[in-house]
């Protein structure tokens, strides 16, 4: 096909700035690439470093050394930090009899990494408790540290049972209520500096049921956590139940199609809004869990500070079902996690 002259001289020029791009294209290519490498620390991303996940074993990232549990846990090592007991039975009037001591210990919140902590039981979260609506709970706290603490449920109870009450360091108090209103209701130390015994692990869930119960399912507890683990005033690390990276390890397993039940908690102190994102499918959302119809339906429910919710759902097929915050920062740091529909 023949050309005339004018047009050929205009597609040589057009040429001639596509090659220009090209070459200036090929060195900033290598530049991106080079960026794109992981830093040799690999907690440390510099701007504009990006890693991506391999795709197959989850959210493989620069953090990912740094933000893993801890290397000599084993599957079901923490079960009692998410699996709550069983709902109580048996006379309505009798009395439920706790020990909860407070101690002060060191926990290795991420693989290698430790934190001085105070600790209702000994672990962060504290134990789960559970009541009926209505029980009558009298626990008995022994402080076993050199700082005074306090028991403070959320709830509707007697005033002079509401926690602000200090047990002095070396003694024991008693907190003696009944248990109300149904729903989920976070428990914490409320003495000041407020801030450092939130941070320093002091939390823990108690479990109302409705007198007529919930229906079966498999349950669930999920507490946002956060921790300063270099000590500048600011979460560092992000974790569920206390360790970074568990259920990116150990994944929370259920069978496909039964319902499953999350009591869901935020105690982050500082920064405190997080929230809860399930991937490939939605859920219904009891708020504080004091009704038994869903407020909601939904794939993400964002907390405030020591705000909770009940999530159902049943999970369609078998797969790997991702959950992290949507506060990007906290699910990088430690706070990403599966479930696994078998």
């Amino acid at each position: 096909m023949k050309l005339p002259r004018r047009q050929l001289f205009r597609l040589g020029a057009v040429g001639g700035v596509f090659g220009l791009m090209g070459a200036l294209a090929w060195p900033l290519s290598k530049r991106l690439t080079a960026a794109a490498r992981p830093a040799t620390d690999p907690g440390t991303l510099g701007p504009g470093d990006c890693i991506a996940g391999d795709g197959a074993s989850g959210p493989a990232s620069a953090y990912a050394a740094r933000y893993a549990p801890a290397a000599y846990l084993q599957p079901n090592a923490r079960d009692f930090l998410h699996v709550p007991p069983p709902p109580r039975t048996g006379p309505s009037d009798g009395v439920q009899e706790l020990t909860l001591p407070i101690i002060e210990t060191t926990l290795e919140v991420a693989n290698r990494r430790n934190l001085r902590v105070w600790a209702y039981g000994g672990t962060v979260p504290g134990p789960i408790l559970r009541a009926r609506l209505g029980e009558r709970v009298r626990i008995t706290v022994t402080n076993h540290t050199d700082v005074a603490h306090s028991l403070h449920f959320h709830g509707a109870h007697a005033v002079m049972q509401d926690g602000i009450q200090r047990i002095a360091p070396r003694a024991a108090g008693i907190y003696d209520f009944i248990a109300a209103p149904a729903g989920l209701h976070p428990y914490h130390c409320h003495v000041p500096p407020y801030a450092c015994h939130i941070g320093k692990g002091m939390y823990g869930a108690l479990i109302v049921d409705p007198p007529e119960g919930r229906p079966p399912a498999h349950e669930f507890v999920l507490c946002l956590c956060g921790f300063d683990l270099d000590a500048t005033g600011r979460n560092d690390t992000y974790a569920w139940n206390g360790m970074a990276g568990y259920y990116e390890r150990f994944p929370l397993k259920v069978p496909v199609g039964e319902l499953v039940r999350i009591y869901l908690m935020n105690m982050v102190d500082e920064g405190a809004v997080g929230s809860f994102h399930l991937h490939a499918h939605t859920f219904d959302v009891f708020r504080s869990g004091t009704r038994l119809e869903p407020d909601e339906h939904t794939d993400l429910i964002t907390l405030g500070g020591a705000e909770r919710a009940i999530l159902e759902f049943r999970l369609p097929r078998r797969g790997r079902y991702m959950f992290h915050p949507h506060q990007s920062f906290m699910a990088e740091r430690g706070a990403m996690g599966w479930i696994v529909a078998v």
